[in-house]
């Protein structure tokens, strides 16, 4: 799911707000994947966007993983795939983006990062909120109005509307 909103969804629309200065947008990633399914990939895509955002890249890698994603069933993100696709961002790849991502340089972010994620869940969800999730001005979008995330104009106008008026967001959400 967060592929279809990163990649058809809202988050195209979200990425050019930001790049507005309209909208700030923050990341928590997460890797709940390789516990529920025994592997390592989500991990590794973790520690290699740390990588990224070492070289002043986060965005491009970022985009670029999920365009070519592999089934959330398979462990794809190996540390072969995930530098064969670095080599698609210009200016990434080289000796410590390499060595970062071969090394898991950034592991403890990696735990922490996933630490965060289970905590915005908080008691009603322990094992984090579901992905993807947004918050708004500090509000999540609640779970029933998810399908907005992946509708990219109608995503759009929201933010629009609250950009234009941010206390109306407040009053109508739970």
């Amino acid at each position: 799911m967060c592929k279809e909103f990163e990649t058809t969804g809202g988050a195209p629309q979200l990425r050019e707000a930001t790049v507005r200065r309209e909208a700030k947008t923050q990341y928590t990633l997460a890797s709940f994947l390789d516990g529920r399914l025994g592997g390592t990939g989500s991990r590794k895509a973790v520690n290699a966007l740390r990588a990224a955002l070492d070289k002043g890249k986060f965005a491009e890698y970022h985009d670029v993983l999920y365009a070519h994603q592999p089934a959330e069933s398979v462990d794809g993100f190996t540390d072969v795939y995930l530098l064969k696709l670095a080599g698609r961002v210009p200016g990434l790849r080289g000796p410590d983006f390499d060595s970062a991502v071969k090394t898991m340089k950034y592991r403890t972010f990696v735990t922490n990062a996933q630490d965060a994620y289970e905590r915005a869940g908080g008691p009603q969800d322990p094992e984090g909120p579901g992905t993807p999730t947004a918050e708004i001005n500090d509000v999540r979008i609640p779970v029933r109005y998810n399908g907005l995330l992946f509708d990219g104009p109608v995503f759009d106008g929201l933010l629009k509307k609250i950009r234009e008026d941010p206390g109306s967001w407040r009053a109508v959400s739970p």
